[in-house]
């Protein structure tokens, strides 16, 4: 095993002690670290969207903030404000608890689409502005959004710009009902969580990130991805098509599994199997799809059928 692999492994069997019966859910997320996104996890509450943010946080050594997002929620409660200090007679920036390595945002659709967009700064230029100061974030930097499925009460729907600037939407899911036992008992006298001991640290991480970079990627590979891209904009049961970003993301996405995989280049199929997890938070389904009882995740599987799968080696 490869130093990248050691490092992936050791950090998902360290909150797979903590998340039980979730491992692959665990390595989608860090799929999507290792290829430097930001991540939004939707669920049903109680399944541990918390809880695994926070033992990822502890398990790679990072600083980590948590903002929970209520509607009262202000931009400088996230990004911070400036004060003015008397005795120095200036003002003085006081940063928000969006300068961590890890932000947890929480339930981020239960805020205003004002204060969501607070958000769209930070992630794409992973820099806060204010006045005419610059304030870059320490690296790693990376946004774990949690949000509560859209039909539940008091949610807002993020806007499609923000979608956008989650390379992935990952899905929890209840547990079996022999992990859910396993919890119980695991749980019932302790709280593993306290037992998590840092197994990696922020260099890991942006050396696993740079890794991710160099992992190959034929011309045949990448014109499958934009051939995936283009289909979702033409599609009848789709009004949005995924953007030029979705399609790069795809890219980041299967260099990361090629990567876990132990491979230092790209196959069809880590484009196939990452496809929904990267585009289907991305398009919005037409009338004609809604009426028909479609879903995003139907839509997409029944494209890329469509899509001729390129020869690779």
């Amino acid at each position: 095993m490869n130093k990248e692999n050691l490092i992936i492994e050791k950090v998902i069997d360290s909150v797979s002690n903590v998340i039980i019966g979730k491992k692959d859910a665990i390595t989608d997320i860090m799929k999507g670290i290792i290829a430097g996104g930001h991540i939004l996890i939707e669920d049903v509450p109680g399944v541990g969207k918390t809880t695994l943010i926070k033992a990822l946080s502890k398990s790679l050594s990072l600083s980590y903030s948590r903002i929970q997002f209520t509607p009262d929620l202000l931009p400088s409660d996230i990004t911070g404000i400036s004060i003015y200090n008397q005795k120095d007679m200036e003002f003085q920036f006081k940063k928000g608890p969006i300068f961590s390595n890890v932000v947890l945002a929480d339930e981020i659709n239960r805020t205003s689409p004002k204060t969501q967009s607070a958000l769209l700064e930070v992630m794409e230029e992973r820099q806060v502005s204010e006045g005419n100061h610059t304030y870059k974030l320490e690296k790693p930097f990376i946004v774990l959004a949690t949000q509560n499925p859209v039909d539940y009460e008091g949610t807002f729907i993020l806007p499609e710009a923000q979608l956008d600037r989650f390379v992935m939407k990952v899905k929890i899911g209840y547990p079996s009902k022999e992990s859910e036992i396993d919890i119980l008992d695991i749980y019932r006298e302790e709280d593993p969580m306290d037992k998590i001991e840092p197994v990696a640290s922020g260099e890991d991480i942006i050396y696993l990130q740079k890794k991710v970079k160099e992992v190959k990627a034929t011309r045949a590979i990448n014109e499958y991805i934009v051939d995936i891209a283009n289909i979702t904009r033409d599609s009848q049961y789709i009004t949005l098509g995924v953007s030029p970003r979705a399609a790069l993301s795809l890219l980041r996405i299967s260099q990361a599994s090629a990567l876990i995989k132990g491979r230092n280049y790209v196959i069809p199929e880590d484009v196939k199997e990452n496809m929904s997890l990267v585009l289907g938070h991305r398009i919005i389904l037409s009338s004609l799809g809604k009426a028909n009882g479609y879903t995003e995740e139907d839509i997409l599987q029944d494209l890329i059928k469509r899509v001729s799968v390129p020869k690779v080696g």
